[in-house]
């Protein structure tokens, strides 16, 4: 699997804006707005937590990808593009986290 996979899936997301919102899913969610998005994602990332607590491997992946997802279609309705949360990420490597937590906090 490619390791720009979420650039590409962000990208699709960004791409759904323009087709008719009765063939996509991800169409429907971004008009809807943001606190739907919202809702949804907060819905997926309790799913992560119950699969991460007692179910399978398989569901776990499953229910991450779909967290990773609606992370994506909640970025783009808010209008937060993917390019600079993975720049935050990269300014972040090689800190410390706490070194990192405790500069947010002052």
């Amino acid at each position: 699997m490619s390791g720009n996979v979420l650039e590409q899936l962000s990208a699709t997301i960004r791409e759904r804006r323009s087709v008719p919102s009765d063939t996509s899913y991800t169409r429907q969610l971004l008009d809807s707005g943001v606190e739907r998005c919202a809702k949804k994602f907060g819905e997926e990332a309790v799913e992560v937590i119950i699969a991460a607590m007692g179910q399978s491997d398989e569901n776990l992946r499953n229910e991450a990808a779909d967290v990773l997802y609606h992370l994506l279609v909640l970025l783009e309705v808010r209008g937060v593009c993917f390019a600079d949360v993975l720049c935050v990420l990269e300014m972040r490597t090689g800190r410390s986290g706490l070194e990192e937590k405790a500069s947010r906090s002052s």
